[in-house]
């Protein structure tokens, strides 16, 4: 076990050291599809929404990041979030390796997915749906990658049982524990937080 999660640190950091070195723009329309412990949904990505929001979706798609982690702070009527991996180790090559913003283009509304932050040029990994029209979110500068396209109702479904109890936003400053337990310590402490299981970019693109 500890051998396959060093290798997979190994293969994340190597992916974005790759990624770095010879960044390739993401296609200018993708779509990423999720499977879940709720069912599956399919995200469109619009790099003209936000173009390091999509390169960097794109590329912690490809490097496998979101595999088998949690929906940790599901509020019902605002928001589904994600992007924390399950390894503590994983989150650590990761987590302060933040982008510059994008300008918002796209307004926050219902099925949209943008990254979270804590303030200008701190996106990082961390991502969410939204649950309902939060076009309020426009002014505080989240700017939309993408939308679901195909289950949203998958979206709806995810347990919202917890709400900010699991660990919140960023901004709350209360994701230590996820950050240094992982999925061990959200599985012993929040058990029906929903899965996913997978998220893999579809061979065939719009």
């Amino acid at each position: 076990m500890r051998y396959r999660q060093t290798l997979l640190l190994l293969t994340l950091a190597l992916c974005w050291l790759i990624g770095v070195a010879h960044a390739a723009p993401a296609p200018d329309i993708f779509r990423v599809r999720f499977e879940t412990s709720q069912g599956a949904f399919v995200v469109e990505a619009h790099r003209e929404w936000a173009p390091r929001g999509a390169d960097r979706f794109r590329e912690l798609v490809a490097a496998g990041f979101f595999d088998d982690s949690r929906f940790f702070r599901v509020v019902a009527g605002f928001i589904s979030q994600f992007g924390l991996p399950g390894d503590p180790a994983v989150n650590a090559a990761w987590k302060d390796k933040a982008i510059p913003d994008d300008p918002v283009r796209q307004s926050n509304v219902r099925g949209t997915l943008a990254f979270a932050m804590t303030g200008p040029d701190t996106r990082s990994t961390q991502l969410y749906i939204n649950l309902a029209d939060n076009s309020r979110l426009d002014a505080q500068g989240f700017a939309p990658i993408g939308r679901v396209v195909e289950g949203m109702d998958v979206v709806d479904r995810l347990y919202a049982g917890y709400g900010e109890g699991a660990g919140g936003g960023m901004r709350g400053g209360k994701q230590g524990k996820i950050l240094a337990g992982g999925n061990a310590h959200l599985d012993a402490e929040f058990p029906k937080l929903d899965r996913l299981l997978r998220a893999r970019l579809l061979e065939k693109q719009p």
